[in-house]
């Protein structure tokens, strides 16, 4: 069931609701992709699947493009596209969709950015938290944000294809040998957004250390190895950060392909 949410800034989320109990008020799990990502370019990666979240007894998967990436809208202002912005935009939808119970925030990448900083900014929203290959942060970011800085540039000189080849000609991780839909062979951002985000993505980092120690809800971490976009540093801080976290390292692609029933095994616990 696709449907759309005006924000306050006129931005447009398209997003669509599957699994068991679509239409009911049954137990809610709402997903955020990765940058330069959408709904229909991550299904095409298919490094995993939520069929297995969507099956749970009663669960409703909501998914949704990012402002400015898939069936959504979004401006050229950077400002709209940092991780607070995006964490903004979440908050506002779950305002539509679940305004009076917590729900399960999951997210890639800059999704798991997104989730795990509105839950910093409203902990009560949530009640619990899946963050797959959580990104760059605090120490690590600033050499990350000078690369985002750069692929701006490139981006305005050369428009999205130029940024396609420099993403395809980046060593694929050895966890992701393998992966036939990795790196993705499309982006899902659209093209007069791209400089904004990768300027926006620059100006942002997780938030800091003290706030995610103040979470307390069950939080699975998942994760691959040899990505310096995604660095297994990240995921072991914010395991040791977050209060009974589980956090699982996938070593190759065989291993990646299980995190949809891995997923759905904790929130089913």
């Amino acid at each position: 069931m696709e449907s759309r949410l005006t924000l306050p800034d006129g931005a447009r989320l398209a997003h669509d609701t599957t699994g068991a109990a679509t239409g009911s008020e049954g137990p809610l799990a709402v997903y955020a992709h990765g940058m330069s990502l959408s709904r229909r370019v991550e299904t095409g990666m298919d490094l995993y699947s939520w069929d297995a979240v969507a099956a749970l007894p009663g669960m409703r998967l909501v998914r949704y493009d990012a402002r400015g990436h898939g069936e959504s809208t979004g401006g050229a202002d950077p400002a709209g596209y940092t991780f607070g912005h995006f964490a903004d935009d979440l908050l506002a939808l779950l305002d539509r969709l679940s305004p009076g119970r917590p729900v399960t925030g999951m997210g890639s990448s800059l999704g798991s950015a997104t989730v795990l900083t509105a839950a910093v900014r409203e902990p009560a929203r949530f009640d619990r938290l899946v963050l797959l290959i959580p990104p760059t942060a605090w120490e690590t970011r600033v050499a990350q944000a000078d690369l985002y800085r750069k692929l701006a540039d490139a981006a305005e000189r050369g428009g999205p294809e130029l940024l396609a080849r420099a993403l395809a000609a980046t060593p694929v991780p050895a966890s992701l040998t393998g992966a036939p839909g990795y790196p993705a062979r499309s982006l899902g951002v659209h093209r007069e957004a791209l400089p904004s985000l990768l300027r926006g993505a620059a100006r942002s980092d997780l938030p800091a250390r003290e706030e995610i120690a103040r979470l307390t809800r069950p939080t699975l971490i998942l994760t691959w190895a040899d990505d310096p976009g995604h660095p297994v540093s990240t995921a072991e801080q914010l395991a040791e950060l977050l209060p009974g976290a589980r956090l699982h390292v996938s070593a190759d692609a065989a291993a990646i392909r299980t995190w949809g029933d891995r997923v759905a095994e904790f929130l089913a616990g």
